[in-house]
């Protein structure tokens, strides 16, 4: 398919409230190419999830335009053209890992031959083979989030958006599910769309970065990484790498100039 995959211009979002109406985003322009990996990040409330919302036809823009795949987000979504991994992995205590990975695929009518095979190779793109009759509970934290993203990968969509997936954990696990991304990202050639809050996280994973603004939230700057496509951890020491480090830091720096 030609052209972006998503095209935003001049998007805006107004929420009204009983309190009086709340300017969530506003002219965001941006254009994600077909397998970029583009993380967004910024202070809390600039908007970024709001806008990944928007992307996935959760929350409809008030201003502008939004397309997905050259379709209205809405009609994207109910074209199957993403899976969406949130902060929290919810997986249902008690189904198995297969069952919690095969519910998309029950609802959207796959038959069980077909549900059983999905499953068995999204556990094995996430590293979880061998685990599928394991319930939540038994499971780390790590371990279910990336049940979750197997999830989000089990009927094949081309887009996956991932809103702040590895927030809640350790440093370590965090790292390490970062560099399994990146394998993820290298073996599937999906479009990924990304919220951290992440400096380091935001550079080590991302194509581009997407800095945004306090509320209303606005692009402050798009950064194009330099860094190589394969990424050892190692790189973070690079001075590449602190290099776009800062530039991130200074267009978060100059995002709060619009307050």
């Amino acid at each position: 398919m030609d052209g972006p995959v998503v095209q935003a211009q001049g998007v805006g979002l107004t929420f009204q409230t009983a309190d009086g109406p709340v300017h969530a985003l506003k002219d965001v322009d941006l254009s994600i190419r077909r397998g970029d990996f583009v993380s967004f990040i910024g202070p809390s409330g600039c908007g970024k999830t709001t806008f990944l919302r928007c992307i996935a036809g959760l929350e409809t823009p008030t201003a502008g335009r939004l397309t997905v795949n050259g379709m209205t987000p809405d009609a994207a979504r109910r074209a199957r053209a993403y899976g969406y991994v949130f902060q929290a992995a919810g997986l249902y205590p008690w189904r198995t890992m297969s069952g919690n990975i095969a519910l998309p695929l029950e609802i959207m009518g796959f038959t069980r031959a077909d549900r059983a095979a999905r499953v068995a190779r999204v556990l094995d793109l996430v590293d979880l083979a061998g685990f599928g009759g394991k319930y939540p509970w038994q499971l780390s934290g790590g371990m279910q989030q990336r049940a979750s993203i197997a999830r989000a990968l089990s009927f094949d969509a081309d887009i996956l958006l991932m809103d702040e997936p590895f927030g809640a954990l350790d440093e370590i696990v965090r790292d390490r599910l970062n560099e399994a991304l990146l394998a993820l990202w290298d073996k599937t050639g999906k479009t990924i769309g990304f919220v951290t809050h992440s400096i380091p996280e935001a550079v080590y994973l991302s194509t581009r970065i997407v800095v945004m603004s306090p509320r209303p939230g606005r692009i402050a700057d798009i950064i194009d990484s330099p860094l190589p496509r394969h990424r050892p951890l190692e790189i973070r020491d690079t001075p590449a790498f602190i290099e776009i480090a800062q530039r991130v830091r200074e267009g978060l720096r100059a995002g709060h100039s619009y307050d």
